[in-house]
């Protein structure tokens, strides 16, 4: 496979070369269960989703970690806004990732593992690091990362360490926290546990009862999952620092090499602006669900390179909308000439050349689509010209591609949702429907005038009709 990805810690596209040949191993930042899940989480999931399956169609075993944080700051703080339990109230919003994620047909993890069932984990970590002079105890429950005992700290965000403030998420700052570090710029790895906050967030430790730190995870995680080192590490580019910078010192200072590329995906913004909570525009998956059909929001958001930023607004879903059309109405089209194809031949289908060189090079999703409007093209041609051998090889070089982008119409969760959508459809294809049936009718009597005026109010409907020995068909402009 000849796939290359931008790396962010060398700022090139680099060949990716598996640890272990045949097989490459992910790890991807998922949730902090804070809140309902949002676009811009998503953006992110559907982003490694086709890349996992590219991977997969290329033949390479993937396991791929997508770790849940279910205890932080964040979630403390909000559950007791709410009144509610830690633990229920992330648990409450785990489930709702679950079901966006479910809903938007990404591939399930090969393991999801929770910050709170790695405690040990964590804690031998921490260990392993005391002893080999990165990281030390305040003696009051609380433990840091010495950043200065590490010479490649500030490495992969290309940082110098003598310009920084701190290397602490802004969230995660507390007055009783910041009291024991040698250097403002040493960052937490075990909190101790405080009186305002409930006795079910801590656990016991050889410093006293606290809890992890919210970089030790990703460290302790990965390297249980997928080893001392492993291929790829993922997430959100606000990940960048001070988590993933963090991570890979926790990493190096324990003695693992850890990830061999860095890739992250751009955000979501809306005019011009970083979608996020505290702007007070983050839009939740759930309620765009209500009103917006999932295929045309993964197509939305999956659809764009995986670095380059998501505009999103009602225009995106509109245009999102017109694109996911055109290609279920040719999959649908064409398969009523030459037959339904099964899933299987689809997966097993290889996509046209040009396509593969779009994806291998830094997974450049827009390249692929240009191949895919191309061949969809060539099949509307080939219906017209009932060159049916034609339309067969179109319809599964379009599904093949599409299914790699996890958008092929004809899949069976697409095909066979039903939504509000799909209920107008139905009875926007009645009223037209009509109207071909009375334009035909005026087309035998010889009424002209009629028959054009019919076709003239379809046109400014953004109907097009298109004729043939077969009868009318109907699509959107």
């Amino acid at each position: 496979m000849n796939l290359h990805l931008y790396d962010t810690a060398t700022r090139t596209n680099q060949p990716l070369t598996p640890v272990k040949e045949g097989e490459v191993g992910i790890y991807l930042c998922g949730a902090t269960v804070q809140g309902s899940p949002h676009i811009g989480h998503l953006r992110s999931a559907i982003a490694f989703d086709t890349l996992i399956r590219w991977l997969k169609r290329n033949g390479m075993k993937v396991t791929y970690i997508r770790n849940v944080t279910d205890i932080d700051d964040k979630i403390l703080n909000k559950s007791a806004e709410a009144g509610e339990k830690w633990w229920a109230w992330a648990n409450q919003h785990e489930r709702e990732f679950a079901a966006a994620y479910d809903a938007l047909g990404l591939l399930p993890p090969t393991y999801e593992p929770r910050a709170t069932g790695h405690i040990p984990d964590q804690i031998e970590l921490i260990q392993r690091l005391i002893d080999r002079n990165h990281a030390y105890a305040d003696g009051n429950g609380n433990v840091y990362f010495d950043v200065h005992s590490l010479d490649d700290y500030g490495s992969l965000t290309h940082q110098d360490l003598t310009q920084m403030r701190t290397t602490e998420d802004e969230s995660q700052i507390d007055a009783a926290t910041e009291a024991g570090k040698r250097d403002p710029r040493d960052f937490a790895l075990w909190k101790a546990a405080k009186p305002t906050e409930p006795t079910t967030a801590s656990w016991d430790s050889p410093w006293g009862r606290g809890r992890p730190g919210w970089h030790l995870e990703c460290s302790a995680m990965s390297r249980r999952y997928l080893g001392d080192e492993f291929d790829i590490h993922g997430g959100g580019i606000d990940l960048r620092f001070p988590h993933h910078e963090n991570e890979q010192a926790q990493s190096h200072g324990a003695g693992w090499g850890f990830a061999r590329l860095w890739v992250h995906n751009a955000w979501v913004t809306i005019k011009g602006e970083k979608m996020a909570k505290s702007l007070g525009n983050s839009l939740i998956v759930s309620e765009i669900l209500d009103r917006v059909p999932a295929p045309v929001l993964r197509f939305a958001l999956g659809t764009v390179h995986h670095r380059s930023t998501v505009e999103y607004s009602e225009e995106t879903l509109t245009t999102a909308a017109a694109a996911w059309e055109r290609l279920s109405g040719f999959v649908t089209r064409a398969e009523e000439a030459v037959g339904s194809i099964d899933e299987d031949e689809v997966a097993s289908h290889p996509v046209p050349d040009a396509f593969a060189t779009a994806l291998n090079d830094d997974l450049n999703v827009a390249g692929g689509m240009a191949v895919v409007w191309e061949r969809l093209k060539a099949g509307n041609q080939a219906l017209a010209d009932k060159d049916h051998a034609a339309v067969r090889q179109a319809v599964l070089d379009v599904r093949a591609m599409m299914d790699v982008l996890g958008l092929d119409p004809a899949n069976e969760q697409w095909s066979s949702t039903t939504t509000a959508d799909s209920q107008m459809e139905d009875a926007l294809d009645a009223l037209v429907s009509h109207l071909i049936d009375a334009r035909a009718r005026a087309r035998a009597e010889k009424d002209w005038a009629q028959a054009d005026s019919i076709r003239v109010q379809l046109t400014a409907a953004g109907i097009v009709v298109e004729d043939s020995a077969d009868g009318a068909r109907w699509h959107l402009a």
